[in-house]
């Protein structure tokens, strides 16, 4: 079974249980709590999915937004996940910045 931490910093999309489409950075999975917190999210709504509540997208931009695991429908990656910009493979390594201010 591969780490999740391969995964932190990819872009993903997930799916509500309420059919919403939300895409963003994989920020963390936290196992205790049962949550993922995804970072630069917008929502696309439901996008013609069927549910009682349609919801269209917004424009809007969250920082962060942390979702309950057992509310996910659906997640899947945006696009594979990449190395860290050429340094070694190495657990320690969370998330890199190339941007210093």
């Amino acid at each position: 079974m591969a780490s999740t931490n391969l995964y932190i910093g990819c872009k993903i999309w997930l799916i509500s249980k309420a059919n919403n489409r939300y895409e963003g950075i994989l920020y963390t999975i936290d196992k205790v709590n049962s949550t993922i917190v995804l970072a630069k999210v917008k929502c696309f709504g439901t996008e013609g999915r069927s549910t009682d509540r349609p919801t269209p997208a917004r424009d809007d931009v969250y920082d962060y937004i942390t979702f309950r695991g057992s509310d996910i429908k659906d997640i899947s990656l945006c696009e594979p996940p990449r190395s860290h910009h050429g340094l070694p493979p190495d657990p320690a390594i969370v998330q890199v910045n190339n941007n210093p201010y």
